[in-house]
Order: structure tokens, then sequence, then C-alpha cells
């Protein structure tokens, strides 16, 4: 089974584009909110670095951000990648 993660924050117009996009494909993910400073640093740690939400992680693949999902759609790869 697909492993699925986000890390969001509430008013985040591209955490939520990213969520809209695997519920479009009825994949089921893993919400993780930032709502502490512990929480951002788990995700920074996990995504080499990178500070924004969403942070998006399909089993051990870091995916990147809601621009980077849509691309590998766009080119046809998240499909696999979901199954």
């Amino acid at each position: 089974m697909t492993k699925i993660v986000i890390y969001t924050k509430d008013i985040c117009p591209y955490c939520n584009k990213a969520k809209a996009l695997l519920q479009r494909k009825k994949a089921q993910y893993q919400e993780i909110k930032i709502t502490d400073e512990k929480i951002k640093e788990e995700m920074i740690k996990k995504a080499n670095g990178r500070l924004t939400v969403p942070q998006i992680f399909i089993n051990d693949f870091h995916v990147g951000g809601c621009d980077d999902l849509y691309a590998l759609e766009a080119e046809g790869k998240l499909d696999e990648l979901l199954k």
C-alpha cells in the first residue's frame, strides 16, 4: 500500500491545492499539520532543509511542494508513484 504524508498549515492555498489533487486521485494520505516548532523541525529535516508547506512524501520519495506534485501529474509520473 502506498504511504503518502503531507505536511500542511491551516491557511495555505498550496496545501489545499495539493490535497485536492490527491483527493481527485482517490489517494489516501496522512496530513501532519505544523502546529509547533518540533513538527516544523521534523518536516525540515525530512525535506532536506525545505521550509515551505506543503511538503509531500510518497513512500520514501520526497516529492517536494505543490508545484512539484502538479509537475509529476503533468509528466504522467504521479499515477505510477501512487500505485
